[in-house]
């Protein structure tokens, strides 16, 4: 394996996908949360995982992030093998993962927890810049810089939680469920940022109970069924076809409201 000087992995040839996965396999002791799925995300791309509860999203995120061990298959960003290792080399190599609910350090400041997640070596390599990038991209970030995260709106967490893992330079971010539990304006200015990350390069894979809102933002879109890919498409085809979507996602599973976790 190679590294360029930002620390992200080479070995990809030009126009391979950043993110490759295939044949992904994930267990909870016993129980198979993944079988066997496979998808591409090209660079600058957003890709959604959709899907009912339990049906194995959350569990594919971790799993490319190294939090849950993959049995089997394989995972590959900028073309280089990245299953098996531990969470902060993959960070290192260049995915950040913004978890379901957030999971900030609700004691700490809006700035000790964006240095938090600028503590790997691929963060530390331009702190400033890094700071300066998220605090233009969520400006109130900046007002309530020296506050404690707890003193944030759900919205202001959510959009910490984002600036956090972006301070490690992700060249593709994996976002756990950004819009639960949030006002439906906040969700719009969410996601607006979100597609304006994508302008400034950064390549995502979304997974998001708000499945119309989500396939109106991505490029594609894979619909999992009990730990297996069983739909895919472009995202527009997909949003039109809500009758089918709706056979796997449950009643009114492509409106936006539905909840989708898991």
């Amino acid at each position: 394996m190679t590294l360029d000087p930002s620390g992200s992995a080479k070995g990809a040839s030009p126009g391979d996908p950043v993110l490759r996965v295939t044949g992904l396999t994930a267990r909870y002791g016993p129980i198979t949360a993944v079988h066997g799925i496979g998808f591409d995300v090209a660079e600058r791309e957003i890709v959604t995982l959709l899907g009912a509860n339990g049906a194995g999203k959350s569990t594919t995120l971790n799993a490319l992030m190294g939090l849950v061990k993959p049995s089997a298959g394989e995972v590959r960003l900028g073309g280089v093998p990245i299953q098996g290792k531990p969470p902060e080399e993959i960070v290192s190599l260049g995915m950040g993962l913004v978890p379901e609910r957030r999971r900030l350090f609700t004691a700490l400041t809006v700035e000790e927890n964006l240095r938090l997640g600028a503590s790997s070596r691929r963060g530390r390599a331009d702190y400033r810049a890094s700071t300066e990038r998220v605090l233009q991209l969520f400006p109130v970030l900046e007002r309530r810089y020296r506050f404690p995260a707890r003193t944030l709106s759900g919205g202001e967490q959510q959009m910490l939680a984002i600036g956090r893992t972006l301070m490690a330079r992700p060249q593709v971010l994996l976002l756990d469920e950004p819009s639960l539990g949030l006002a439906p304006k906040v969700v719009e200015q969410l996601f607006s940022l979100i597609g304006e990350l994508r302008d400034q390069g950064v390549t995502l894979v979304l997974v998001e109970q708000n499945v119309a809102a989500a396939l109106e933002l991505a490029d594609r879109g894979y619909v999992l069924q009990t730990g297996k890919v069983v739909l895919s498409g472009a995202a527009a085809t997909l949003l039109e076809s809500g009758e089918l979507l709706g056979s796997y996602l449950g009643a009114g599973g492509s409106g936006p409201g539905s909840r989708g976790a898991g």
